[in-house]
């Protein structure tokens, strides 16, 4: 019996040092991968090759940092990925690994934000993982919660209803505000009201030429929202009447250019359908009513050439002149 438990001692004590020995070469190789091999440069083709990579890496750092946002603590992380991709050449496998890893970057630092963006406000909102989860499905033929087509169409009327939606939350008043002045405004005695909805006040009515759609002509405007606040201004781009197209503009603009003669000085009224609709410009939020002082200065035609009768004239001055010779 005692003899056994030597034994049973000897073979223990045998294992711990083993272990001990296994765990110290262990530690050793993992030390001496840790040791970067000197590099061997033994001709002059090793030599500019070498150059040429470090060469390479010039602006790398910024870019890195900036761009793809990598931190350069772990610049050991990011040259063992490079070394990787280097060791797995062609490798099918591994180039659709990489596209992976790409595409995934793509999803989550460009497309993700914006669609989430989009959906903000709205009754429905973006989760992520589980937007993931679909992509990743899709690409794997998965159809057990919908079919590829099923789906788009499903986010397609889903996205208009949200957006319809999220429009009317936000801009629903101020649409609202602009046709309840309107329809106050249409009940004033100076004020016409024309079928598109248009409506204006002749403040002075000129004797000029009235222009046509493609005319250049010269105006002295001021714009304001119905809350009297003036969002731009003729007078803000210089001294000078501001050159422009009556069918350049919107078309509030267009139709009351081409209806005003020169010399004219109207108020106009102009609903959103005929101003910028459902776009956000500057300080017009979407579906504002806008009112215009719009005062036609002038139409701006090219010199005409001369008139036919100089012409016919200068011509027979010469044949008489040739006649006499």
């Amino acid at each position: 019996m005692k003899h056994t438990i030597i034994l049973a001692l000897a073979l223990v004590a045998s294992a711990s040092l083993f272990t001990a020995e296994a765990a110290k070469k262990k530690t050793a190789k993992k030390a001496d991968a840790a040791i970067p091999q000197p590099v061997q440069l033994k001709s002059s083709s090793d030599s500019v090759s070498y150059a040429a990579g470090m060469s390479l890496t010039n602006g790398l750092i910024p870019y890195l940092t900036q761009q793809q946002g990598v931190d350069t603590a772990y610049m050991a992380d990011f040259v063992r990925g490079f070394q990787d991709v280097i060791k797995a050449g062609d490798d099918p496998r591994q180039k659709a690994y990489r596209a992976g890893i790409d595409i995934a970057r793509q999803l989550r630092e460009r497309m993700l934000p914006g669609i989430t963006n989009e959906f903000q406000d709205s009754p429905d909102s973006i989760v992520a993982d589980k937007l993931y989860k679909g992509f990743a499905d899709a690409l794997l033929n998965d159809t057990s919660v919908f079919k590829q087509a099923d789906a788009e169409s499903y986010f397609k009327d889903k996205q208009a209803a949200d957006k319809a939606a999220k429009e009317e939350k936000l801009w629903g008043p101020n649409r609202e505000a602009g046709r309840k002045f309107l329809a106050e405004n249409a009940k004033n005695d100076s004020v016409t009201v024309l079928p598109s909805g248009l409506q204006y006040k002749v403040l002075h009515i000129g004797d000029g030429e009235v222009p046509k759609a493609d005319d250049k002509v010269l105006v002295n405007y001021e714009g304001r929202l119905i809350d009297g606040t003036v969002f731009d201004a003729s007078r803000k781009h210089g001294d000078k009447p501001s050159e422009f197209r009556p069918n350049q503009v919107i078309k509030g603009w267009t139709e009351a250019l081409t209806m005003m003669p020169v010399g004219s000085k109207w108020v106009l009224y102009i609903p959103y359908e005929l101003a910028y609709g459902n776009r956000e410009t500057g300080q017009i939020k979407p579906y504002s009513t806008l009112i215009f002082d719009v005062a036609l200065e002038g139409i701006d035609k090219p010199q005409s050439e001369a008139p036919a009768e100089s012409v016919a004239n200068g011509k027979k001055a010469k044949k008489s002149k040739k006649d006499k010779k």
